[in-house]
């Protein structure tokens, strides 16, 4: 389920270094997909943050015992982008309001989550979370977690880039290219000129 329309916020990153972003909203190969489009992401990265065994493997994660969520890195520059479009990207493109669930992906690892970097962005977040809330954009609680950062661990290299690679296997298909094709109809503003 999709918001009729995300607020928007208008404080903006003051830096002109890039910066690091890192979101969880279910499976990693859909989200990498979907801010590898954005105009001012210059790098996104599949991987695993929030749990507590170090260097974990996919099929650890994926047995949901190391507290680990698919995430996505990104490295984006704020004078093309802001942490507050980037966080308008990641709330329209997964439901928020699903507890550890995407679709029919299912567990802990899949759960919407946001990992600050730097008390600005969780500000932000939380500021965003909560007008999402009072707005009803969803019609359901968003339940997003938002935490501080710890580790990011790059996941191996066949889940990096995955659907540019595979994009005629059944999973891109079926769920992403769909997923994909209405995030740009929305953020057709915001996409990289050569896409």
């Amino acid at each position: 389920m999709q918001p009729q329309s995300i607020p928007t916020q208008t404080v903006s990153d003051t830096t002109k270094t890039p910066q690091l972003a890192t979101f969880g909203a279910g499976c990693f190969w859909c989200v990498e997909a979907i801010f590898q489009q954005l105009d001012g992401v210059q790098k996104v990265a599949s991987g695993y943050s929030g749990g507590q065994v170090d260097n974990p493997t996919y099929k650890q994660v994926c047995s949901g015992t190391t507290g680990h969520a698919e995430v996505i890195q990104i490295t984006y520059d704020p004078a093309k982008i802001s942490f507050e479009e980037l966080l308008e990207a990641f709330w329209s493109s997964h439901d928020p309001t699903t507890l550890n669930r995407q679709g029919a992906d299912i567990g802990t690892q899949y759960r919407s989550v946001v990992f600050y970097h730097t008390e600005q962005q969780r500000n932000l977040a939380e500021a965003f979370k909560k007008q999402l809330n009072d707005e009803k954009a969803f019609g359901k609680p968003v339940v997003t977690e938002i935490s501080p950062f710890t580790k990011f661990y790059v996941a191996e290299d066949y889940h990096q880039n995955y659907f540019n690679e595979n994009g005629d296997a059944p999973y891109c298909r079926v769920v992403i290219a769909p997923k994909l094709d209405k995030f740009k109809k929305v953020f057709k503003d915001k996409l990289k000129k050569e896409l």
